[in-house]
Order: structure tokens, then C-alpha cells, then sequence
């Protein structure tokens, strides 16, 4: 396989390993490896980092390794968004996988023939390999079109990356101008998405990242293709987790699938608003309470620390 691949990884081996080895079997010719590194007051951090990396030291196929180490902690935002940004001054595009999201094999075809195909149309700006549909049946081709950014396992360009800022300062305006009305089109969503969108301008949720890449999409009119079944899995549901918490959570459920080749590709680029409408009320219409739970948490490791 010949699109990069980056793999996002900290403190858990295990997960990490399960990853490592699906990679493998499709090995990639270049591998960026972004790896944050231990916090000083929790005890044995640093050697359960230190045997994520050495997973990667298995790496046992023609690639070239590149790999961007941190010395100390950063910070799920801080690290993620920073290794991006190495990720993407370094290749013009690439595959991202975190160290929990477990991928079908067919998910790296799936992507390296999408960001082939849709390589110089800025109207889509990534591609995803998450699934939330549950059932979704609506059309026969192989992905839809969806204004929902989902990053357990995506794929996506330079292009893309450029418009990123993960202090979104054009929040004011968005939110003063009425304009996420215009996006959205549901008093609902408005009023969870402002909710959002606020508590990040104003730093409350200093771990979250991808719903600023969420944010990025929705300013430039970017669509996030979808693949017609999930094909990637969070295995990373446990405490443990930063932000899969919880281990019944009913995303965690639904069957990992596989895309059949040749992909049918639809003859339109057209947003499936009537998946994007379930997405919202079964998915982000309860996100604030979530966001609650982790900023908690979160906090919680900063007083203790």
C-alpha cells in the first residue's frame, strides 16, 4: 500500500499491538508514528509507554518509520493536534488510526482509492471508516456523503489540515451572525452545537479535538465521506480510555463490517441529510453530557496533579 499510514498511540500496549498487527497485514511503504509521552505523577506511565513504542519496533515489512516521540505529556489535544500538523507538513496525505481504533483490512483500500479519486475536489475534505447508522440501506452504493466529521479511523489531505485551528477564533462570528442556524437547520442541534462550540472557544475542553475539525468542515462547506458499513472498531472502551469511558456504550456494539471491491461509487456528491438527521438525534443530541463527564475527569487529573 503505498498511502501513508499515521498511528496515534500512548500508554496502551495492548490496544496498540491489536492495531499494529492489522497494519501489518496490509504494509504500508511509509508509517508516522506520534506517541505522547508519560505524566510524571502517575505511577508506571512511563513503561506502559514505553512498551506502546516498542510495538512499533516490529515493524518487520519494507516501510520507512517515521516517528515523532514526545519527552514528556502533552495532552490528548495538545499531541493529537500537534502530530497532525507533523503529520501533514511531512506527507500530503495519509490514513490516521489512534491506538484504539481497530480497522478491517479492507478500510486501507476503501481509503487510499477515495483519497485517489477525490484528490483535487475540495468539496470533500476527508474520509471516514466509521459507521453510526446501525442499519442503512438508503442507496446501493458503497459510501455516502455526511456534514459529520468522525475520526475513529479517517483518512484526509494537506488541503484539508491547512483550514485547521484548534482555537476555531471564527466561533464569534459563526455564533453572532446566526450562521449556525444555516448549517444546521434544527433548533435542537443549534442549541447543542452552540453549547459546544462555546465551551471550546472559551478552553473548557482542553482534551477534545475533533469537534474543531467538525467545526473546520462545517465553515467550508467540507463533506466527510462514509462508508456504507462500519469499518472500524473502538476497542478502547474502558476506564482507561480518556474519552470511551464507558464500556456499554452502544457504539461499541455495532458489528465491524467489511467494503466490497470494486467500490460503487455514487454519481453525485449530494449530503444524505436523512442519515446526518439520525447521526445528530441518536449520537450528538446527548454529547453535552459526555462532555461533562470527561471535563471532569479531566480536571480531576489536573488538581491531582
Amino acid at each position: 500500500m503505498n498511502t501513508p499510514v499515521a498511528l496515534l498511540i500512548f500508554k496502551r500496549p495492548d490496544t496498540t499491538e491489536k492495531v499494529f498487527e492489522v497494519i501489518r497485514q496490509v504494509k504500508p511503504s511509509k508509517l508516522l508514528v506520534v506517541a505522547d509521552g508519560p505524566r510524571s505523577d502517575r505511577p508506571g506511565e512511563a513503561e506502559k509507554c514505553e512498551a506502546a513504542r516498542a510495538v512499533i519496533d516490529r515493524v518487520d515489512w519494507d516501510c520507512e518509520v517515521l516517528r515523532n516521540y514526545a519527552d514528556f505529556n502533552l495532552g490528548c489535544q495538545q499531541r493529537v493536534v500537534s502530530g497532525l500538523d507533523w503529520v501533514f507538513d511531512t506527507v500530503e496525505e495519509a490514513i490516521i488510526l489512534e491506538d484504539d481504533c481497530l480497522p478491517h483490512p479492507s478500510f486501507f483500500r476503501f481509503c487510499e482509492e477515495l483519497l485517489d479519486r477525490y484528490r483535487h475536489d475540495e468539496r470533500v475534505f476527508a474520509i471516514s471508516g466509521q459507521n453510526v447508522q446501525k442499519s442503512w440501506n438508503r442507496s446501493q452504493y458503497s459510501y455516502y456523503f455526511s456534514r459529520y466529521h468522525h475520526g475513529w479511523g479517517w483518512a484526509s489531505w494537506r488541503r484539508t489540515w491547512k483550514h485547521f485551528d484548534v482555537e476555531i477564533p471564527l466561533w464569534p462570528l459563526i455564533r453572532d451572525q446566526g450562521l449556525l442556524e444555516d448549517i444546521l437547520r434544527d433548533a435542537n442541534a443549534i442549541k447543542v452545537w452552540t453549547q459546544v462550540f462555546q465551551s471550546m472557544y472559551e478552553q473548557e475542553r482542553d482534551t477534545i479535538w475533533d469537534y474543531q475539525m467538525m467545526f473546520t468542515c462545517w465553515i467550508q462547506s467540507g463533506l466527510t465521506i462514509l462508508p456504507r458499513v462500519k469499518l472500524v472498531e473502538n476497542i478502547g472502551f474502558s476506564q482507561d480510555g480518556t474519552h470511551t469511558l464507558s464500556e456499554n456504550n452502544p457504539y461499541s456494539k455495532i458489528p465491524l463490517g467489511a467494503v466490497t471491491f470494486p467500490l460503487k461509487h455514487p454519481p453525485y456528491i449530494i449530503r444524505d441529510a436523512q442519515a446526518d438527521d439520525f447521526t445528530q438525534q441518536t449520537l450528538f443530541d446527548y454529547q453535552p453530557n459526555l462532555f461533562k463527564r470527561v471535563v471532569k475527569k479531566m480536571r480531576s487529573f489536573k488538581h491531582n496533579s
